[in-house]
């Protein structure tokens, strides 16, 4: 088979060379998008990480197609419906960094409770006091997951750990695990209104786009902190502005955000303005959020240790050895 692998580092790429024993394998760190999707026509395997959009513009220019195996959990980058109607299997890395990630959220946690941007910054200017660098505890806070998957209950533990207490949301509650880890499932308002900290762990979805918004900011406890390394869209950015400057949310710590590649560069953030293609509001409102002293934004890296990425590219080598023998693994939708 002709398989492709998009958006590849070059650390990475040695990892992908066992698939050109058996395939004809080209390997590119280009995104795969509608300007260069023509040249790989002939390709029947794709394999992708988030920045590439396989919606129908793309989706046409691939006719060989009959497998997109996708290098991360989510699939919000893909044109699902598309891909059913041309028979085109989608297949996930289901697991590979709960722990990875989970690890990250407390990163973003304690450089906030810490101060550790603002502290850095003064003892490289020589200002060496901690006057005005009061943080605040972990310790007998109230953490709030919206989510109990495998990364979310990760989080419950290691927050167990630092002596929380944690209350979950989520719409398929596990009573046995709510026993085993120590915690107690509650209502989205009871989360809400009873959280020092809520950290996000659900996918992107209609239902979950904008799962907090204004309405949940004001039901919140003044004060709260939220972090955020799911997805972008959960959060109405905006609004996370508004709740910032009026101190109804003390800080944030984001690992993700609306339209992440169009921030990197601001020529494709004014075209893509322009072209209609997204909301300029929410580009704005991330460029705010990147200068907000009470906010820690870091690029999606939380997945990004040595052995999550190993992980990625074994299961995602699997995948596609599974599917040219005739037996898909890790299929969605």
């Amino acid at each position: 088979m002709k398989v492709v692998i998009f958006e590849v580092e070059p650390r990475e790429a040695a990892a992908f060379d066992a698939l050109g024993a058996n395939h004809d394998l080209v390997v590119t760190d280009q995104p795969l998008q509608a300007g260069n999707a023509s040249h790989f026509a002939d390709a029947e395997v794709v394999s992708t990480f988030i920045y590439s959009k396989l919606d129908r513009d793309v989706l046409d220019q691939l006719p060989a197609t009959k497998l997109v195996a996708t290098r991360s959990t989510g699939y919000d980058h893909i044109d699902m419906a598309d891909c059913a109607r041309r028979k085109i299997a989608v297949c996930n890395v289901p697991t590979y960094g709960e722990n990875t990630v989970a690890e990250h959220v407390f990163a973003l946690l304690l450089a906030l409770s810490h101060r550790l941007r603002d502290a850095m910054e003064r003892a490289r200017s020589g200002w060496f006091s901690p006057q005005g660098l009061e943080g605040f505890d972990l310790q007998g806070k109230t953490l709030g997951v919206i989510g109990t998957g495998n990364i979310g209950r990760h989080v419950i533990r290691i927050a167990r750990g630092f002596l929380m207490d944690v209350v979950a949301f989520d719409a398929k509650p596990d009573p046995e695990l709510e026993g085993d880890l120590g915690f107690r499932y509650v209502g989205f308002d009871e989360l809400l209104s009873r959280s020092d900290i809520i950290t996000l762990h659900v996918p992107a979805s209609p239902q979950t786009q904008h799962l907090i918004g204004a309405s949940a900011f004001q039901r919140m406890k003044r004060g709260a902190v939220i972090i955020n390394t799911a997805r972008g869209g959960l959060i109405d950015v905006i609004a996370l502005v508004q709740a910032l400057r009026t101190g109804q949310v003390a800080a944030a710590g984001l690992d993700v955000l609306p339209d992440e590649p169009l921030i990197r560069e601001e020529a494709e953030l004014i075209s893509s303005a322009f072209a209609g293609q997204n909301d300029l509001r929410n580009l704005v409102a991330g460029h705010v959020l990147l200068n907000m002293p009470n906010v820690i934004v870091t690029p999606h890296s939380g997945f990004n240790t040595r052995e999550a990425v190993a992980r990625i590219i074994a299961t995602t080598v699997d995948n596609i050895e599974a599917f040219a023998a005739g037996r898909p693994r890790n299929r969605v939708g």
